[in-house]
Formats: structure tokens, C-alpha cells, sequence
């Protein structure tokens, strides 16, 4: 699904999904992120995985990847996933995951909109709510979502497996 979201700086930004010929611009944005700290890489041995995560994503009936497109380039990309829960009456929030916009075009309203695609999404899917966890030191980033109506409610906990 392609869709025109809104006019930013100097265009019109597109939110589409993502396609295979995307991998290289996504994962260039998140090695990019060294506060991320998810040790993503543009080296060529990792390509597989990204190939297989993608290929993951794109097979799953709750999640999907999108971009989104300036110009007719790759300036930001998130991941959405809906998740049912037996708690709240069997009720179906979204998760936003994954949000970068590549840092050249910050600060145009790209992760806005993006954000603002999301939610309609889950709005479209009758979830009850949308949640999204951001790493502490992204205080920008805090600020960013509670200026879109996000509000923090819960402490969340992390277990590296590997």
C-alpha cells in the first residue's frame, strides 16, 4: 500500500511498504545509530540476516515494515505489529518499533508523519492502543513522542538472550 502522507520541507514524503531494494538504505540508517547500540552493520556478511528478518517481517500477518519516501529516497523507516492479548478482554494494541529517520532529514516532520501513519493504522485495525519503548538516553526522542500525545506509563525490562 502507497500512500501520500503530507508535504515536508521541500516535497511531498510518501509512506509505503518496504520492498527488498529498501535492505541496504535501511540497515546504512540504523549502523548510523551509534546510540542505538544494536550492533547493526553494513558489512557484507551480515546481509543474509537482514534478508532473513526481512523476509520474517514480510511473511507475518501482524507485522509490517514500511519507508518512507522523499524525493524518491529512503529518509525514514518503522516497523508496526499488533499484538491480541486475552488481558483487556481480548484487546489488540500496536507496537511501533524500530523508528529512524535518516539523520540528514531530522527535524522536517518525517518521524511526525510517520508516527501519525502508524496510529492511524491501528486505528484501521480496531487496537485499542499504541505503545512504544525508546531507549533512555534518547531524551530528544521523549520529548518528540510526548509531543504527539504519547504519555510514559510503564517501566519496561529487557533479558539479552544474545
Amino acid at each position: 500500500m502507497e500512500r501520500l502522507v503530507t508535504e515536508v520541507g521541500a516535497g511531498e514524503l510518501l509512506i509505503r511498504a518496504a520492498r527488498r531494494e529498501d535492505l541496504p538504505f535501511l540497515v546504512a540508517m540504523f549502523a548510523a545509530d551509534a546510540l542505538g547500540g544494536h550492533g547493526d552493520t553494513i558489512d557484507d556478511d551480515a546481509a543474509g540476516d537482514y534478508l532473513q528478518a526481512f523476509e520474517r517481517i514480510e511473511g507475518s500477518a501482524n507485522d509490517r515494515l514500511y519507508v518512507a519516501e522523499l524525493g524518491g529516497e529512503v529518509v525514514g523507516t518503522f516497523q508496526t505489529t499488533l499484538i491480541t492479548s486475552l488481558s483487556a478482554r481480548g484487546a489488540t494494541n500496536m507496537t511501533i518499533e524500530a523508528v529512524q529517520t535518516r539523520p540528514d532529514m531530522r527535524g522536517r516532520g518525517i518521524g511526525a508523519a510517520m508516527i501519525r501513519y502508524a496510529v492511524e493504522r491501528a486505528r484501521e485495525a480496531g487496537a485499542r492502543q499504541v505503545q512504544l519503548t525508546s531507549n533512555l538516553a534518547r531524551v530528544d526522542a521523549h520529548r518528540f513522542y510526548e509531543r504527539l500525545g504519547f504519555a510514559k506509563s510503564h517501566a519496561g525490562f529487557k533479558m539479552k538472550l544474545r
